[in-house]
């Protein structure tokens, strides 16, 4: 049953940005009101780095009145364990309303779903090495390599079929659910899902939440004294406005880096940085380096097109054609979340075990749960949407409404997924119209949705043709490989990856 429905009065001037589920200490925060009724929560891929925290958030929500988490993972140790976590975690927050079950079957419990969080993965850990190395033999170097370029491409083949079917589920057993996508690649799951399924379903990330932070910490502001408008592509999104008490940060800010950059470079070119910063796979995290040798990236973006970008240095390298093509691009790479080669392919398992290992210290009690309620967007949305409350985000939606309404990004194509503030309250996730992107931000966001779209297209569709076009697009894929080499790869990739590609002609 879903909650009453009101009139909406979402406006841009109107909306306020919600700093609690912006900040890392969100943990007593709440909207005002109550939950009209218990809720049930399924969330499909239960072994997912995200379960116990999301779920937690949930369950830590003021207000709330229990109801029913529904686990749903093929990997049945997995599900068990997240099971077992999650069980834990609502016995130490006394919160004994809440019920769990689970399958792994999603039709056998997702009757009646209220909220559906999709946080699948269809692949096995040889996708990871073929999805990084395959196009490292064509000179394609990418740091994470999930959301664009040879990777992301891929990743998306294998998982938008499967989510495209859960969708297609959810008309039969929960016709009235919200999907909260945390799936990658974003922009080409939403794209896929927009163009094929009624459904409501937004796309949910972290990065609007963490880049606001850290650009309050870079320019030594109080982030809630920080005024700051956010639009663009997932992970290619821009902070078009930086302001505090009226006043433009970013000459600050841009003068800032440009001081940082200088001295980085001249280091580099002095030999005089620590190699740890400039290792292939490992380094410090940007906490433990010097100002200047963190985060290039973002830091030259901004100096040249003249705003802050979401994404971190490294993944957001491979959204552009500049940064891993050359010795004058590198030298603006560093290590880890930098844009250290290989850099995801390289941890992804031990990132896995170490998860895992984590989860099983907390069930023994070697290890404090100690865990307060974080800046996700999932128990936000949820708790806006039951208490009729309104509550602004960021989403990952369809640049064109289904209502016919105009484009929220006015300046990009109407059938891709934009990255805008939305705000949620009783009708649900309704976006909100930001208007034009400065051109040249614009142009960069479309060389990307371009990939999408034709990315998109080939997963509906399971057209390796359209798949191979849309690699001829990636901004860094083109960069670097003639189209006959790209056909190459990406034939070659089919073939690596058959077994997780089943229908595609």
């Amino acid at each position: 049953m879903c909650p009453a429905k009101k009139k909406s009065t979402s406006t841009k001037k109107t909306v306020k940005a919600g700093h609690a589920a912006h900040t890392q200490d969100a943990s007593a925060a709440g909207l005002p009101g109550e939950f009209k009724r218990p809720i049930k929560v399924t969330f499909i891929g239960a072994g997912s780095f995200f379960t116990p925290r999301i779920l937690h958030d949930i369950v830590l929500t003021p207000g709330n009145q229990g109801g029913v988490f529904a686990l749903v993972d093929i990997n049945e140790s997995r599900l068990r364990l997240s099971a077992r976590m999650l069980r834990k975690l609502i016995k130490l927050a006394g919160a004994n309303k809440w019920k769990v079950i689970t399958s792994t079957e999603r039709s056998e419990v997702m009757k009646d779903t209220d909220y559906l969080i999709n946080c699948i993965e269809v692949n096995g850990p040889q996708c990871v090495e073929m999805d990084n190395d395959i196009p490292l033999k064509y000179g394609v170097d990418q740091c994470i390599g999930d959301t664009i370029g040879p990777g992301g491409l891929f990743k998306g083949l294998r998982t938008i079929p499967a989510f495209l079917e859960i969708l297609k589920d959810c008309e039969t057993y929960c016709p009235k659910v919200t999907v909260l996508n945390y799936t990658n690649p974003m922009a080409m799951m939403v794209t896929a899902a927009g163009r094929v399924s009624d459904i409501p379903v937004v796309g949910l990330c972290h990065s609007v939440q963490g880049t606001s932070n850290l650009l309050a910490g870079y320019a030594d502001i109080p982030y809630d004294e920080l005024s700051w408008e956010c639009a663009g592509i997932n992970h290619l999104a821009w902070f078009t406005k930086l302001e505090h008490k009226g006043t433009d940060i970013y000459p600050r800010l841009k003068k800032d880096f440009k001081e940082q950059l200088s001295l980085s470079l001249k280091e580099l070119k002095a030999g005089t940085v620590d190699p740890e910063l400039l290792h292939t796979f490992h380094g410090h995290s940007p906490r433990e380096r010097p100002k200047h040798h963190c985060d290039l990236v973002r830091k030259h973006m901004c100096t040249q097109f003249g705003a802050f970008i979401t994404e971190s240095s490294g993944h957001l390298s491979e959204y552009l054609p500049y940064y891993r093509k050359n010795k004058v691009g590198k030298q603006y790479l560093r290590s880890g979340y930098d844009g250290g080669s290989r850099f995801y392919a390289t941890n992804w398992p031990q990132w896995r075990e170490d998860q895992d290992n984590e989860r099983k210290a907390l069930l023994k009690g070697t290890k404090e749960v100690d865990w307060k309620r974080s800046w996700e967007y999932a128990s936000w949305i949820i708790e806006a949407m039951e208490k009729n409350t309104p509550y602004r985000i960021h989403g990952n939606v369809m640049n064109q409404p289904k209502d016919g309404s105009g484009l929220l990004i006015s300046n990009l194509q109407a059938d891709a997924c934009v990255e805008v503030a939305c705000l949620v309250d009783g009708n649900g996730v309704q976006p909100i119209r930001y208007g034009k992107l400065p051109p040249q931000m614009a142009a960069l966001c479309q060389s990307n949705l371009a990939m999408f779209d034709l990315a998109a297209e080939a997963a509906i569709h399971k057209s390796k043709e359209a798949a191979i076009h849309a690699l001829m697009l990636d901004p860094l894929t083109s960069a670097i490989c003639s189209t006959e080499e790209i056909r190459k790869l990406g034939n070659e990739m089919f073939r690596a990856e058959k077994a997780f590609l089943p229908g595609y002609k």
